[in-house]
């Protein structure tokens, strides 16, 4: 199938409503502060910051917490002076259109999420407005995801493909469990040649994204968008990241548990 969207039709909706639960930090995630010293910045910003490098973005919605507190720091977080990519002014006010130099500015706005983190995406996408046809969901807790994978996931929906979701080999051995007491007892191992592990941004032409969202109301809960596009379309295509290129999430290391196994195990 041949694109048939243009050049300059970009729009980012970084999600950073988590309330940090699992990074146990007391706070929001987004507005958890991670380096030192002059590179100290809350983890929305380091992922705004590679957003902005994207190649043909025009309006990035971040969608925060929805308490009044969490809305207006995650507001000031983006509003305050950071540096971005070259070649990419930025209007925190959801301003558009070139600068005085000339330049496009990419609008930046911030929504409140909702209770779950479909809401939250619905939200944002709702915030986008009109002329859009490309749009990328990203987690702002992989906030070091490098630029040159939003521009893959874009020209991959410019190919022609309505859904892209970049991914990563497993190269772990996984084992499927069920509960037994307080140990895990080894099922089965699955093959990991036929294994990713879904990153994010996940790539859409907004008409495939909005329709996703509107028919998968009330269905069972996703925990990323390519999963609310499946249910729409079916299947989605995946697109391998170039090595090296992981975008490591924020979350804090999960609690280890025993596995027992009845019987021999395959690595």
């Amino acid at each position: 199938m041949e694109a048939d969207v243009a050049e300059g039709d970009v729009g980012v909706i970084l999600v950073a409503a988590g309330r940090g639960t699992r990074l146990a930090a007391g706070r929001p995630k987004g507005l958890v502060t991670v380096g030192t010293g002059v590179h100290a910045r809350p983890i929305v910003v380091h992922a705004l910051s590679r957003v902005l490098g994207t190649r043909g973005l025009r309006h990035v919605v971040v969608v925060a917490p929805a308490d009044e507190a969490g809305l207006q720091e995650m507001v000031d977080a983006v509003s305050a002076p950071a540096p971005a990519l070259p070649g990419t002014p930025r209007a925190a006010d959801g301003a558009a259109g070139p600068d005085p130099q000339g330049h496009q500015v990419v609008a930046v706005t911030v929504v409140p999420g909702g209770a779950e983190r479909p809401d939250s995406v619905a939200a944002g996408l709702a915030a986008l407005p009109a002329g859009l046809d490309v749009v990328l969901v990203h987690d702002a807790a992989r906030a070091f995801t490098p630029a040159a994978v939003f521009d893959r996931v874009v020209a991959a929906v410019r190919s022609g493909r309505d859904a892209v979701v970049p991914a990563l080999p497993v190269t772990d051995t996984v084992k499927q469990v069920t509960t037994d007491g307080d140990v895990e007892v080894v099922t089965a191992t699955p093959d990991r040649a036929g294994l990713r592990a879904v990153q994010t941004p996940q790539g859409f032409r907004r008409a495939t994204l909005e329709r996703a969202h509107g028919q998968a109301r009330g269905e069972a809960r996703h925990t990323d968008d390519a999963g609310w596009s499946r249910l729409s379309a079916g299947t989605w295509p995946s697109s391998r990241r170039p090595p090296g290129a992981q975008g490591h999430h924020a979350r804090r290391p999960p609690a280890r548990r025993a596995v027992g196994g009845r019987g021999p195990l395959r690595g």
